[in-house]
């Protein structure tokens, strides 16, 4: 299988086995598991092949078909005949190459991003057609490789039919090495493919069944058969290989880091280093469901799926936690671990346990130490216990109580009294005192009577007794050692609150935790303040519910929102580390936390099953990164409608989806990678040209749209892990066309009408206008004629008066003249007998006083 180069520097691999520190032996150290039942994916109940793309999309060659899996969902694709999919490989295109019952073929995205299965048989000679299974299909560099029982059919890389490689006695068994070809042929042995034609390598095996090949040095091989052990094979040298001790071997694997691994039928998986030391071993005994195991493979995250005959598993290697529980023989809740001496004791609310490390065996019970643990500790050479019970010493194997009080917490030495112990109980504090041969009960401290799980002495002797719901006690002795003096400090005296203070002992000093962040007291002041060494490193909120320094200084907390370590660097800084530790956090003990060190960075998480072993030696963990994915677009409805089927996202890039203005209602279902995480993801959403910006993280990874205008629109998400890594985001581009009176043929349509009604309204004006210019044209003319008639009236009476005024001169003739006014004109005629024509002259009246 090959794999795009651009994730890998993101995905690191780590396997804590591989540098076994001496802490734990591998039976009392297993790694986080998960088991996928049937029911779960929704397929059949064997896995055959399991492969991944680059995106981190798994694919799982099932008996139902091909199942796929985004890491929050699964899908099951069919072969065209229905039937078992033997075998699966996807190239760093995306294209999913599988092979089944009768048939073999790709399967690629149609233009809505669905799977759809293309057949390859069709390629092949109508003679060649009649298959019956096709059990490999192997991708290399230019050739791809179909291999059934008694012929292998080679393609080119542009699945091209090339030539059918035929098999007298027939293929038992098929491997691919280094982009070379190996087939186990029935009777003629290891074969390689050369040029077209198959050699034999090695004839050894030709009545062997080969179950895994495996290099193994220059021109050398290890040869895995399923009943005949494992063999080192170089060229015609061949030898046993000593470092396996299982039978019935269905598949070998090298990791990564070059450890190997191994399927087997009966016996689950085991793990082994290069020179074939077993380092881990996972079985229905200690973690596995099934012990058959029948595919397996290796994820870019470092991860081992197993497939078996019945489910899937994955064993998450790249995790640096072992789980010590019951598949490790420890049984109960963890509250409290001690290293001595090659030896680690467990304490949990069912007694005391103990494994001796280095060695594969299972963790033992302390007889006589049943009931709830809360500290084991070895002072002066003997290790004590502080049970419910009372108080406890071990003694060759065995738990002898010491007569006293029941109820104990804690032990520590008495500050200047070395040889008194100080005990911590449910009602008040204890004395013990420590002789070279026994240990002897002396009293109850008098004068204080509060339960005091969480003590701590200070440099001056003073004892601080932290209360988880009163506040914080600080208590001087006297010299009978009784309490001479108590000084309660709460929310009145200076702390934030009442509740959850504790205290603890880190580098040699006294810290305080709160509600409110971590304080310090000072002495001078009688008073806490801020304790500056932690104002990097946490906020003035944090709540820190324990913590524990280990023997390189290293400083281990659980806190109420984070849970990690300041680990200390060679130059005295400390480096904050909290990502790496969020899958610890649901498996913590709730009730009583504990973090105990056990060696040089090194420590054990008290858990709600036993414990979780966590050492910085070993911690090369980088989170992995995946693309976020989007996997499915419908439209909703009375029925949802599918128009993207998230695969061949660059097709809808070059074809944008549109979507009509009355169906503008879309639901995106989203997806992260990330192995087992599908719980603790979290989503942001942004829908460009509908909102802003990016909304609030959610652990929904569905969202929904209701309503949309028309427009264009880009659909944002981007997830976050369960370690805080933002992955890249995915987009989806579409188009929602406007509503019919809203579409440009509309807007055109309304256009056409509006110049068409502007056009008859000017019309109609216009003509409105020219009838009122014609109806005034017509009344100007009308006065006009009738002045005109009324002139020539006037003319014709001036005329008939004239001619009048003419015949009544001629008979005045020869008399004086006289006088005659025409209104009209106010004029006087002057008529003269010895004129021709009568003279008109225009006379003043004459104005009263004699004026002219």
């Amino acid at each position: 299988m090959r794999y795009s180069g651009h994730l890998h520097h993101f995905l690191l691999l780590f396997l804590f086995f591989s540098g076994m520190v001496p802490g734990l032996s591998q039976s009392s150290g297993l790694p986080f598991s998960r088991y996928y039942s049937s029911q779960e994916y929704q397929g059949g109940i064997q896995n055959y092949a399991i492969s991944q793309h680059a995106s981190g999309i798994l694919y799982v060659a099932n008996n139902y078909g091909l199942l796929v899996h985004d890491g929050a969902s699964w899908r099951r694709f069919s072969l065209p005949n229905s039937t078992k999919v033997r075998h699966v490989q996807v190239d760093d295109t995306g294209s999913v190459y599988a092979s089944g019952q009768g048939e073999f073929g790709i399967f690629s995205p149609d233009t809505l991003g669905q799977l759809r299965f293309q057949s390859l048989k069709d390629s092949l000679p109508e003679a060649l057609q009649d298959l019956e299974e096709v059990w490999k299909v192997y991708i290399g560099e230019e050739q791809l490789f179909f291999c059934t029982s008694n012929r292998i059919f080679e393609f080119s890389r542009d699945n091209t039919f090339v030539q059918a490689i035929e098999s007298s006695t027939g293929f038992d068994s098929f491997h691919f090495s280094n982009n070379q070809l190996f087939v186990n042929e029935r009777g003629l042995g290891l074969k390689q493919l050369q040029n077209g034609t198959f050699r034999v390598i090695q004839p050894f095996f030709g009545d062997k069944l080969v179950t895994g090949l495996l290099p193994y040095g220059q021109n050398e091989h290890l040869v895995f058969t399923r009943d005949d052990g494992v063999y080192t094979s170089a060229g015609e040298r061949l030898e046993f290989w000593h470092g396996i001790r299982t039978r019935t071997i269905n598949a070998a694997l090298r990791l990564r880091n070059g450890s190997i691994a191994i399927a087997t039928q009966l016996d689950g998986l085991h793990l082994l280093d290069p020179n074939g030391t077993e380092l881990l071993k996972l079985n229905r005994e200690n973690g596995l469901n099934n012990n058959s195991i029948i595919s397996f493979f290796e994820d870019l995250s470092g991860n081992l799926w197993l497939g078996h005959n019945n489910g899937l598993s994955l064993v998450q290697l790249s995790l640096p936690f072992s789980k010590i529980d019951q598949f490790s023989g420890l049984s109960g809740t963890g509250y409290h671990a001690l290293m001595d001496r090659g030896t680690v004791y467990f304490g949990t609310n069912n007694g005391v346990f103990l494994a001796e490390t280095g060695k594969d065996t299972r963790i033992k019970r302390v007889s006589n130490s049943t009931g709830q643990v809360y500290q084991i500790k070895r002072i002066k050479g003997k290790i004590l216990v502080a049970h419910n019970d009372g108080a406890f010493v071990l003694n060759e194997g065995a738990a002898e109580r010491i007569e006293g009080p029941e109820g104990i917490w804690n032990f520590q030495p008495l500050r200047n009294r070395p040889n008194l112990l100080l005990s911590g109980g449910y009602f008040g504090l204890h004395l013990f005192e420590m002789n070279e041969d026994s240990i002897q009960y002396l009293k109850k401290i008098t004068g204080f009577d509060e339960s005091s799980r969480i003590i701590e002495q200070d440099e001056r002797g003073n004892i601080w007794v932290a209360h988880g719901y009163k506040g914080l006690f600080k208590l001087q002795l006297d010299e009978g050692l009784d309490v001479l003096q108590v000084e309660y400090f709460g929310s009145d005296q200076g702390l934030p609150t009442d509740l959850l203070n504790n205290v603890w002992k880190i580098n040699n000093r006294l810290v305080f935790t709160t509600e409110a962040g971590i304080f310090r007291f000072d002495d001078a002041a009688n008073s806490f303040e801020r304790d500056p060494f932690f104002s990097s490193h946490f906020d003035t909120q944090s709540l820190i519910h324990f913590m524990a320094e280990d023997q390189m200084g290293n400083i281990y907390f659980i806190g109420e929102k984070e849970t990690g370590v300041l680990e200390k660097k060679v130059d005295g800084s400390y480096s904050k580390r909290v990502q790496v530790f969020n899958p610890l956090i649901p498996l913590l003990n709730d009730d009583l936390q504990n973090i105990a060190p056990i060696g040089g960075n090194e420590v054990l998480f008290a858990a709600n099953e036993g414990f979780v072993r966590f050492s910085l030696n070993d911690n090369t963990f980088s989170p992995p990164v995946f693309p976020t994915l989007i996997r499915a677009a419908y439209l909703t409805g009375v029925s949802d409608s599918l128009i993207f089927g998230g695969n061949a996202k660059e097709y809808v890039a070059r074809n944008p989806i549109v979507i009509p203005y009355l169906q503008a209602n879309l639901r995106f279902e989203n997806s992260n990678p990330t192995p087992n995480n599908e719980k603790d993801l979290r989503y942001q959403y942004w829908l460009e040209g509908f909102e802003s910006n990016f909304g609030d993280w959610v652990p929904q990874r569905e969202k929904a749209y209701t309503n949309l205008r028309e427009g264009n629109y880009t659909f944002h998400v981007r997830s976050k892990n369960l370690f805080g890594v933002i992955s890249p985001e995915a987009t989806f581009s579409f188009q929602v066309l406007p509503p019919w009176y809203r579409s440009r043929v509309a807007y055109l349509t309304y256009f056409f009408l509006s110049a068409l009604f502007a056009f008859v309204l000017y019309r109609t004006t216009e003509k409105r206008f020219q009838k009122k210019t014609q109806e005034l044209t017509t009344a100007s003319r009308e006065a006009i004629e009738a002045k005109e008639s009324e002139l020539k009236v006037s003319r014709k009476e001036v005329e008939r008066l004239k001619t009048e005024s003419l015949k009544t001169g001629n008979q005045n003739q020869g008399q004086g003249a006289s006088r005659c006014y025409h209104a009209p004109f106010k004029q006087e005629w002057i008529y003269r007998s010895d004129a021709k024509q009568p003279e008109c002259h225009y006379q003043k009246e004459q104005k009263p006083g004699g004026e002219g």
